[in-house]
């Protein structure tokens, strides 16, 4: 008989790093990691002298986070003034930086002092200036270590002692709540209109997305696309103008301009998912358009792949044609991207919307982040989740890609490698509690074929049930970049993944919100009636969440 195999005991080491990961301190979990080198470090961090991180100002600061803020950037052209630079962190100054209301008085002793842990090579980026909590750095090892354990001098503590909120005469206020890795992130149609019944909608409650303004935070969209031309879909309203992020751009014309460009392609596919309209034949037809082209990839006989190009008569729409499409430029291609990039457009957003009082953009489409360490953060509570939430607070719907991390391998105890689901693989922003988190299924047959393989599955690591619904993610038709195609000739593409499966729940949202306009500014209620009408796959929790996006049956519920 053979002898029953003991369970492996945990070692004393993993306990070890357990506690430490638990330790409070003002440098973030995963900063910390790649500091150590116990991390793979993000591309162009971690061997470098300088990190790029996310600096969250402490709210019981005098004056709160804003005025600690503040501090800092004084403190950062002083140390520019000192060593005589004129670089473009001058910037801060372009835009227009001004001291704000309830700024406590600090001696210049103390911004000295502050102004010191600055070297060669640091830096603070303008986009900071695009939101309220945070500031966006290249800093040394030392620079990080000095700044994370600042604190208001004591003198300079007595004389706002009267606006702090500790009011203690014995406890230092520190500067930062907490210095934060700046990661990469990365990007994660008309049989998928009939799937999801956007099809039906139009026809039968006319819910196309018109008076409806969706963001899309991606590569850029391509202005140049015929499909955004029939409808006019990038002119926007009430003064709204398109923003690149990837670049500081104090001029706004400059900003919106490169905003519409896409060199990768990725944005310009997601953005046409949602809206936008291409027609040879029927009305409205595209201006000097005599031919779609359709180019798909084809597997060989060999194994090998190859690209087939085919023409296509009918009309390609997106779910919610007439929307209005906002571009939020926070990649500058397929692999370069900052977490700050996305910080800051989610605060234009915010900022556009007067923080909730008149809300101007109405969603926001994710089709990107980066992956979920539980040893970085609390599941749901790193500062791209906490910053979606409080988005959706603020109105706006957010609809976020799982991600594509839910197929892998596993090691056999022959430690043979095997393949296998994945469950836990919900990417950031994707754990936000509040955001619409989407799974890809079949393009046309979801029932059949269910959940696909590579749809990244929940729970999240904390035990919330993620994704909310999915969507048609699997060689899926949409634009492609129309630079360099034949004059006439309308190009676009399959692509697969569930960065092709969010775009169709917001336009779905959109065109339910166009007909439905009681529901504007109440993300989480639009949420709610949704998932409560989604359809059952059949599927496990995990993998389908409350199941398949039904658009008709959404709108016969309300």
């Amino acid at each position: 008989m053979a002898r029953a195999q003991q369970p492996a005991r945990p070692r004393r080491k993993s306990e070890g790093n357990i506690q430490e990961n638990l330790v409070k301190t003002r440098i973030g979990g995963d900063l910390s990691s790649f500091m150590k080198g116990k991390t793979d470090p993000p591309k162009g961090i971690g061997k470098a002298k300088h990190f790029d991180v996310i600096i969250e100002f402490n709210r019981d600061f005098p004056g709160g986070g804003t005025a600690a803020r503040q501090l800092l950037f004084e403190a950062f052209l002083m140390y520019l003034d000192r060593i005589g630079a004129t670089d473009e962190s001058n910037n801060l100054w372009r835009f227009g930086m001004s001291p704000p209301l309830g700024m406590p008085a600090v001696s210049e002793d103390s911004k000295l002092d502050l102004s010191l842990i600055f070297s060669n090579g640091s830096r603070i980026a303008a986009k900071s200036l695009w939101t309220d909590s945070y500031a966006f750095a290249t800093l040394t090892r030392e620079a990080i270590d000095r700044l994370s354990s600042w604190t208001m001098p004591k003198k300079d503590d007595d004389k706002n002692k009267g606006e702090t909120k500790s009011g203690s005469k014995n406890k230092k206020t520190p500067l930062v709540y907490k210095i934060w890795c700046d990661h990469e992130i990365k990007r994660c149609v008309y049989e998928s209109v009939r799937t999801i019944k956007c099809d039906a909608a139009h026809a039968s409650f006319a819910a196309s997305g018109k008076g409806i303004v969706w963001a899309v935070a991606d590569t850029g969209i391509d202005g140049t696309h015929p499909h955004f031309k029939t409808l006019r879909t990038l002119d926007l309203p009430d003064g709204l103008f398109h923003r690149d992020f990837t670049a500081d751009n104090p001029d706004p014309a400059v900003a919106s301009a490169a905003a519409l460009i896409d060199s990768a392609g990725h944005g310009t596919h997601v953005a046409g998912i949602i809206a936008g309209r291409t027609s040879v034949l029927d009305e409205p037809k595209t201006d000097a358009i005599k031919k779609i082209c359709v180019n798909s990839e084809v597997r060989n006989e060999d194994g090998t792949k190859s690209t087939v190009k085919d023409t296509h008569d009918g009309v390609i729409t997106g779910m919610a044609p007439h929307c209005k499409l906002l571009s939020l430029k926070v990649l500058a291609n397929e692999k370069q991207g900052k977490l700050s990039n996305l910080l800051a457009a989610i605060g234009y957003v915010r900022r556009s919307n007067d923080y909730g009082r008149n809300i101007k953009i109405h969603g926001i489409n994710l089709s990107l982040g980066y992956p979920f360490d539980p040893v970085w953060f609390a599941a749901g509570q790193s500062p791209l989740c906490v910053e979606v939430d409080r988005l959706v607070r603020s109105g706006v719907c957010v609809v976020v890609a799982a991600g594509n991390a839910g197929y892998g391998t596993v090691t056999q105890f022959s430690g043979a490698p095997e393949r296998a689901a994945h469950s836990g693989t919900i990417m950031d922003p994707g754990n936000a509690a509040l955001a619409i988190t989407v799974g890809s299924t079949h393009r046309d047959m979801p029932h059949t074929y269910g959940v696909s393989y590579f749809s990244s599955k929940g729970p999240t690591a904390d035990g919330r049930m993620k994704p909310d619904l999915v969507a048609p993610g699997e060689r899926i038709i949409s634009c492609a970049r129309y630079n360099g195609a034949k004059s006439g000739e309308a190009p676009f593409r399959e692509d697969t993944g569930t960065s092709m499966a969010t775009p169709h729940v917001s336009g779905a949202i959109a065109a339910f919100l166009s007909v439905r306009r009681e529901f504007l500014g109440q993300p989480e209620r639009v949420k709610e009636i949704f998932v409560s009408a989604a359809t059952d796959l059949k599927r496990r929790p995990e993998f389908q969440g409350a199941g398949l996006l039904d658009l008709m049956r959404t709108l016969q519920a309300v």
